[in-house]
């Protein structure tokens, strides 16, 4: 008898870990900009605020930083950022997501000077996608980053 409730335990577990898997489970994720008026408006290719609905997981993507499998960091900040938003989207993959589950994108500049190019290189790897959107510039861990992509995706 003192294990009944383990195996209750057990079985609704199971039957959960069933429903995580089956594609009948699974709901649609839903997301609108939300761009309220009283507010500054968003310029830049992204949402002042992102509302989603329908949500069953999410996925924290530690600052991606512009280095290669074999450790290369390229040169010049315009080929970082490709290889930034590449591993972003490698690791959406290894999720079974895409950039349009990106929900909030927080970026790391090492200057200032390197905004405009980074805008380009976020447009040229969202396109029309708008996830809610943080550009920080700040000092980035190893000298030769210019910049570090951490985000928030949902399914």
């Amino acid at each position: 008898m003192a294990s009944e409730p383990w195996l209750r335990f057990c079985t609704v577990s199971l039957d959960w870990a069933a429903q995580a898997v089956d594609p009948r489970y699974h709901l649609r994720m839903n997301s609108a900009p939300i761009n309220s008026p009283a507010a500054p408006a968003a310029a830049g290719g992204y949402s002042q605020a992102l509302e989603v609905q329908g949500v069953q997981r999410f996925l924290f993507i530690s600052g991606q930083i512009p280095e290669s499998v074999n450790g290369e960091v390229p040169e010049g900040f315009r080929a970082q950022a490709r290889l930034v938003w590449a591993n972003v989207l490698a690791q959406l993959e290894a999720a079974g997501m895409s950039i349009n589950n990106l929900v909030k994108v927080t970026t790391f500049l090492s200057s200032r000077e390197h905004a405009i190019a980074n805008r380009e290189a976020r447009q040229e790897a969202l396109g029309t996608h708008a996830p809610a959107l943080t550009v920080i510039i700040a000092g980035i861990f190893d000298e030769k980053w210019l910049l570090e992509i951490e985000a928030i995706a949902a399914a």
